[in-house]
């Protein structure tokens, strides 16, 4: 899978734009985000649709977006991860809302 071409990349612009004006990313060469010196964010093409890596615990994570819900789930995600808000999983939260329940019950 090949990185996004000049083609691929004006087809994303709208959601480059978002990108750029919504997290403080460096982006060095259009379409590849940096964060604190480390890659964080390019695009990908294939036959198969255009792809998003975006790096989640230091590890790239492959998405398409292809469709308008997927650059807007993906863009929810960048702003969420360049911001540095690590989202709780639901079982976690669960468990602290149980444990604060509890706090002060005979």
């Amino acid at each position: 899978m090949k990185h996004a071409g000049a083609r691929a990349l004006d087809s994303l612009e709208p959601l480059l734009i978002l990108i750029r004006s919504r997290t403080d990313l460096v982006e060095p060469r259009r379409g590849v985000f940096y964060r604190g010196g480390t890659a964080f964010l390019h695009f990908h093409e294939d036959p198969a649709g255009l792809f998003a890596d975006m790096k989640v615990d230091g590890t790239f994570r492959r998405s398409p977006v292809n469709t308008a819900a997927q650059q807007s789930a993906l863009l929810r995600r960048a702003v969420r991860l360049a911001a540095g808000v690590v989202r709780p999983s639901r079982l976690a939260s669960r468990s602290n809302h149980r444990r604060h329940r509890a706090v002060g019950r005979p």
